[in-house]
C-alpha cells in the first residue's frame, strides 16, 4: 500500500502538464488505455483525477471498483467505488452489478471480521489510516498541480505575441460563441469568420471554443 501511495503522488506530478489540460472524458480514456496495458496504478491515478462528483464521471468509479476487486484484490476499495457509482448513477448500466457486489461484499467482510476478531478490526483501522494518508498525498499533489497551472498561465500571458494594431484580446466565457463575440465587439454576428481567421493557429479552422481560451479580436 505504501508503494502505491508513493507511486500515486509521483505519477500525478510527473504528468501534471498533460492532466491540467485534459477534460474528464479524455482522462477516463487515458485511464482505460493504462488499465488495458496492465498499468493499474497509473490507471487509478487518472481515474481519480477525472472524478468531478457528477454522473458524467460515475463510470470512473465503476472502473476503479473493477480494478480494486479483480486486479488488486482489495474488496474495501471496490465496495467504496461501487457505492459511489450507485450514488451518482443509481439507474446506470452497471447499477445491478454494483448493487449485487455491495450486498455480497458486505456479507463477506462482516463474516471475516466476525471470524477473526480483533486482528481484523486492526486491519480495518490500518486500511482506513492508509486511505486517509493517500487522500492527503493526492490533495497535496493536486495543490501543486494547481500552482503549476497558474504559473504556466502567467508565463503564457507574458510570452504572447504583440497584438496587431487595433486588435484586442478576449477571454472566452461560458456560453460564448464566435457569433456572440462578434456581436459584442462589432454589433453584428457577421464577423464571426473574421475572428475565426484571426485565431486560425489556435483554433485550426474549427468554430468550437472553450472557456478560458484567449482570442484575438481583429
Amino acid at each position: 500500500m505504501k508503494l502505491y501511495l508513493g507511486a500515486a503522488a509521483i505519477l500525478l506530478l510527473a504528468g501534471c502538464d498533460k492532466v491540467i489540460t485534459e477534460r474528464p472524458r479524455e482522462k477516463i480514456a487515458a485511464a482505460d488505455a493504462r488499465s488495458k496495458a496492465g498499468d493499474f496504478r497509473a490507471a487509478i491515478i487518472l481515474y481519480e483525477n477525472a472524478l468531478d462528483g457528477t454522473a458524467d464521471t460515475a463510470v470512473a468509479h465503476y472502473r476503479l471498483a473493477i480494478i480494486y476487486d479483480e486486479k488488486l484484490r482489495r474488496p474495501v476499495g471496490a465496495l467504496h467505488h461501487f457505492q459511489r457509482y450507485l450514488d451518482l448513477e443509481p439507474n446506470g448500466p452497471f447499477s445491478s452489478e454494483a448493487a449485487a457486489y455491495i450486498k455480497e461484499g458486505q456479507r463477506k467482510i462482516a463474516g471475516g471480521l466476525a471470524g477473526s476478531g480483533p486482528a481484523s478490526q486492526r486491519e480495518l483501522v490500518r486500511l482506513k489510516n492508509e486511505n486517509l494518508s493517500l487522500q492527503k498525498q493526492l490533495s497535496e499533489a493536486r495543490q501543486r498541480i494547481a500552482a503549476l497551472s497558474v504559473t504556466a498561465a502567467k508565463k503564457a500571458e507574458e510570452t504572447k505575441a504583440p497584438l496587431p494594431p487595433g486588435s484586442k484580446r478576449h477571454t472566452v466565457q461560458s456560453g460564448d460563441t464566435l457569433a456572440s463575440i462578434s456581436l459584442k465587439y462589432y454589433g453584428t454576428r457577421s464577423r464571426a469568420n473574421d475572428i475565426l481567421d484571426a485565431n486560425h493557429q489556435q483554433l485550426g479552422g474549427k468554430t468550437t471554443i472553450r472557456p478560458g481560451q484567449t482570442l484575438i479580436i481583429p
